[in-house]
């Protein structure tokens, strides 16, 4: 079972995800009409399928100094798919601050009533 603080970090780092894949996609809006500007994406797949093994771990060994964005060659650049996703991802971000949320408060429920 995982404690409130271990899932305040593993929210912390989804935020960061979907922090970053919005930086992404707004970088391959920004960059549409730029020649040879290869588009930018994080697949989530990759993090999600390892939440039973240290996340942790996984995370610092894809992020390294260069952070989590995958170059895809070839692949043009749809600005109504852009545009989903970022839909998409600002979903997930809310989401993920709500969760963040239910765990602040539990712990501070748990402090009040430890008083």
């Amino acid at each position: 079972m995982f404690t409130p603080l271990d899932n305040m970090g593993k929210v912390t780092l989804m935020m960061d995800l979907i922090t970053q894949k919005q930086r992404a996609l707004g970088s391959n809006l920004a960059n549409i009409d730029t020649p040879g500007y290869v588009r930018r994406d994080i697949d989530f797949a990759d993090y999600l399928n390892s939440m039973n093994s240290p996340l942790e771990t996984k995370l610092s060994e894809k992020l390294g100094p260069s952070g989590v964005i995958e170059e895809r060659q070839y692949e043009e650049i749809d600005p109504a798919h852009e545009l989903m996703e970022i839909q998409q991802n600002s979903l997930l971000y809310t989401m993920a601050t709500r969760r963040m949320s239910n765990i602040i408060t539990e712990m501070k429920t748990v402090i009040n009533v430890g008083k």
